[in-house]
């Protein structure tokens, strides 16, 4: 079942949008995880991080699953389906181990967000929040939809064996 032209472009707007917002979302993390590992200021390291925890479960998480969910309906809802091509399934990929990861993350970042908020320690006990870890994943994350974003782009050949399967399938069908 394909979708109307009008409905393909909404779907295609909307998943475009969530896409490059987590995108451009994360980037803003990378910023912040940054300046919570290299800041001197105990403030600085302290509001970094407890904008990491809001920017994790009030922006990254609705924006990827609103990107995923948004792929999906687009990939079944066009000719291009969902296991046809190759470079469709590694977005799928990607955008699935992207959103879980970031779903197992977002807890970690609560109890570093945790540790932040405790004001009753001096600002030398936040050496532990100095961790290089919210980089690493920012960092994978921004190239992980990088690719994802250049696969959507450039859209390379391939057809998996049930996308060749099933093209086989329609011309034969469709001669007479």
């Amino acid at each position: 079942m394909t979708m109307t032209p009008r409905l393909r472009k909404f779907a295609l707007t909307a998943h475009v949008t969530f896409s490059v917002g987590w995108l451009g979302s994360v980037a803003g993390f990378l910023v912040l995880a940054v300046a919570g590992l290299t800041s001197q200021d105990a403030q600085m390291v302290r509001a970094a991080y407890l904008t990491m925890e809001l920017t994790g479960w009030f922006v990254l998480v609705p924006l990827a699953l609103a990107s995923l969910l948004t792929g999906l309906v687009q990939s079944l809802g066009t000719t291009w389906g969902l296991f046809r091509h190759y470079w469709v399934l590694a977005k799928l990929l990607i955008n699935v181990l992207a959103t879980i990861v970031l779903l197992m993350y977002t807890q970690t970042l609560s109890s570093l967000a945790g540790v932040a908020s405790d004001t009753t320690s001096p600002g030398d006990d936040l050496d532990g929040l100095r961790s290089p870890s919210p980089v690493l994943h920012a960092g994978a994350a921004v190239l992980l939809l990088l690719v994802a974003t250049a696969l959507a782009v450039y859209k390379p050949r391939g057809m998996t064996p049930y996308g060749r399967r099933r093209q086989h399938e329609h011309r034969t069908v469709s001669q007479p």
